[in-house]
């Protein structure tokens, strides 16, 4: 990499979700280090412009902030409509906002929480930011899914875990749904020079779980602690998948330690995908799958 850091991604536009804390506050950090342009949602007032001095602090450059309650279908719609309003071209999605519940709490949609946040969120916004992305091609999307994919499943007859919830398997749920989501939406995009890859992050030290936390947050977390990663250190493979040159044009792919693996088997399963892309267009009520 024979560019300085500081310019890689000079002139490109990024926009991360959840960016006002953990991993999405380090990956918006790190990337306006690199000269980006970087715009990230919160649902925090407070948070969010703190974030903001940070990113600005550390990149100098232009940061941009947009209030959402990504649970909400309505709330996202509004998002998408004031980025395009806002930014002319999106060089990167990052869609990193998420989180898990011990218990089953309800959208302001009705949906099952962690399933909405965690995937219908970003499914959603990714539809209706497609074009941009498209018309600023060579452009990125990138999914931070979890290595806890390799044991989710996707429950068809059950995805708002209504009739046998745990928060575990909703979040393991999701972080497959995410993979699925991302390879699928790499082959729809084909030769639009328009990317879609998803990582894991490694296991970071966050307040991750800690508005309802389960057995494993409460009384494992507290002593795996010293042995997590950094939130800088966890964004550091977000940060390669949305500026590494030799990336520009691979897609469909998951990484760890910023390098290509295998996920699970059922990630590749491309009739589970077609399948949940046409549930998920049916749950977010748009009109056609793109």
């Amino acid at each position: 990499m024979n560019e300085p850091r500081s310019m890689l991604m000079a002139g490109k536009t990024v926009l991360i979700t959840g960016g006002t804390g953990g991993i999405g506050r380090a990956t918006a950090v790190g990337l306006a280090k690199r000269g980006a342009h970087v715009a990230i949602t919160g649902r925090d007032p407070g948070r969010l412009q703190d974030a903001v001095r940070e990113i600005r602090a550390a990149g100098g450059g232009q940061v941009e902030a947009f209030i959402a309650d990504m649970s909400s279908q309505s709330e996202v719609r509004r998002l998408a409509g004031e980025i395009l309003q806002d930014l002319p071209r999106l060089d990167v999605l990052i869609n990193n906002v998420g989180g898990c519940w011990e218990t089953r709490h309800l959208s302001p949609d009705g949906l099952e929480y962690t399933f909405a946040l965690n995937y219908l969120a970003p499914f959603l916004l990714t539809n209706l930011l497609l074009d941009r992305l498209r018309a600023s091609a060579p452009a990125r999307v990138v999914a931070v899914s979890s290595n806890v994919q390799a044991i989710g499943r996707i429950d068809f007859d059950d995805l708002q875990g209504e009739y046998d919830y745990s928060g575990a398997r909703a979040y393991n749920q999701s972080k497959l749904a995410n993979v699925l989501f991302t390879y699928e939406l790499s082959r729809k995009l084909q030769g639009s020079r328009v990317t879609a890859n998803a990582l894991h992050p490694g296991v970071v030290n966050t307040r991750f779980g800690a508005e309802d936390p389960g057995t494993i947050q409460r009384l494992f977390v507290p002593l795996m602690r010293p042995l997590m990663k950094t939130p800088r250190r966890g964004a550091a493979t977000s940060i390669h998948v949305a500026s590494a040159p030799e990336l520009e044009q691979v897609t469909g792919c998951y990484f760890a330690n910023s390098r290509a693996r295998k996920s699970s088997d059922r990630s590749y399963d491309q009739a589970a995908a077609s399948r949940l892309w046409q549930v998920s267009t049916e749950l977010v009520n748009l009109s056609a799958p793109e």
